[in-house]
């Protein structure tokens, strides 16, 4: 009795190996995939604000650096986010003055 029910948990292994395996072949092509629909959406990007190609890559860097600059190409802005001051806590300030 105990080599039967080895081998009905051995087939048990084996169909939820095969399982897995399947399941990590459909994983790796939706993420081949998502990969795919992303670049396509950054290219699409990249050409609706009709910069010229050899801007292209001095605008890029631009905003990598986070620096606010006009583009004369788009008409455009790019501003770098401004986190404001934080705020003091006005508990501190009566608790202090007393």
């Amino acid at each position: 009795m105990a080599t039967s029910k080895t081998a009905k948990i051995q087939v048990e292994i084996e169909k939820t190996r095969a399982k897995l395996a399947e399941q990590q072949a459909k994983l790796k092509e939706l993420e081949t995939r998502k990969t795919e629909v992303e670049n396509t959406e950054i290219v699409d990007v990249v050409r609706g604000m009709s910069i010229p190609l050899d801007e292209l890559a001095a605008f890029l860097q631009t905003i990598k650096g986070g620096k606010a600059q006009s583009s004369t190409a788009t008409g455009q802005n790019v501003l770098k986010p401004t986190i404001p001051p934080p705020v003091k806590n006005i508990a501190d300030k009566e608790t202090k003055s007393e």
